[in-house]
């Protein structure tokens, strides 16, 4: 149903409570990811979810989340955003790394790169509305991501300035340290989730660690960039041929 309602941009209505639980949302979320390969699509990174105070208070959940990215879920930066197949988009300004060994728990991350990001997410749900088990089944509402120049990680990224604008005007403002008080903490926070449930982290996998600020409604046919402070921009073209 979830894959159906991705497939042809229709919500469909929430699960009923207690119709499975966070293992059985998990192993949901696997097999839409082997529907999406079987169909060519190919694994390229992770994503957490709930990372920001802000976030779970604007989506009513209290735990960390952890979903799949593709390569078709891709945009490049500068690059446009076919906007025909999604419901009801927002996005999110976001910190991105590159991992140079596998992510196992209990084991210090070790990253080769960071980059800013932009991550437009798109609950398959009506009135984008969901309880956890709801959005983890749902791959934790991922649709799209873009991703700036990579740089060498720095000494500090606990305290850097994000800033997101839609064509000029600033929407969003905030600081890396609202992604648990430092984006490289979520490094072990997503070991520890893909550890439980079975999910395997190679090097060179993407890892969007999460959500700097509350996500913004994405408008058609706008600009859309996120500054972060020593880090620099990436942006995306929302209504565009995809990039």
């Amino acid at each position: 149903m979830l894959d159906e309602a991705q497939r042809r941009a229709g919500a469909v209505p929430q699960f009923e409570e207690g119709a499975f639980d966070l293992a059985g949302a998990y192993r949901a979320q696997e097999a839409l990811l082997a529907l999406r390969c079987a169909r060519g699509e190919r694994p390229v990174g992770i994503k957490l979810g709930f990372t920001s105070h802000a976030k779970m208070a604007q989506m009513g959940v209290d735990e960390l989340i952890v979903g799949r990215l593709t390569d078709a879920m891709r945009v490049a930066d500068g690059g446009g955003l076919d906007m025909g197949g999604l419901i009801h988009p927002r996005v999110e300004p976001e910190v991105a790394f590159l991992l140079g060994a596998d992510l196992r728990p209990g084991e210090e991350p070790r990253v080769t790169a960071v980059a800013p990001a932009l991550e437009v997410i798109d609950s398959r749900y009506r009135d984008f509305r969901f309880s956890l088990v709801d959005v983890v089944a749902d791959n934790a509402s991922s649709a799209a991501f873009t991703v700036g120049a990579w740089t060498e990680v720095p000494d500090g990224l606990a305290d850097l300035g994000v800033r997101l604008d839609i064509d000029g005007t600033e929407v969003r403002t905030g600081s890396t340290a609202a992604i648990l008080g430092n984006p490289l903490d979520a490094l072990a926070a997503a070991a520890v989730l893909a550890g439980r449930y079975g999910i395997a982290v190679p090097a060179g996998t993407l890892v969007l660690a999460g959500a700097a600020t509350a996500a913004a409604p994405l408008p058609a046919g706008s600009t859309v960039r996120v500054s972060v402070d020593g880090l620099g921009s990436a942006s995306l073209i929302s209504g565009g041929g995809r990039g």
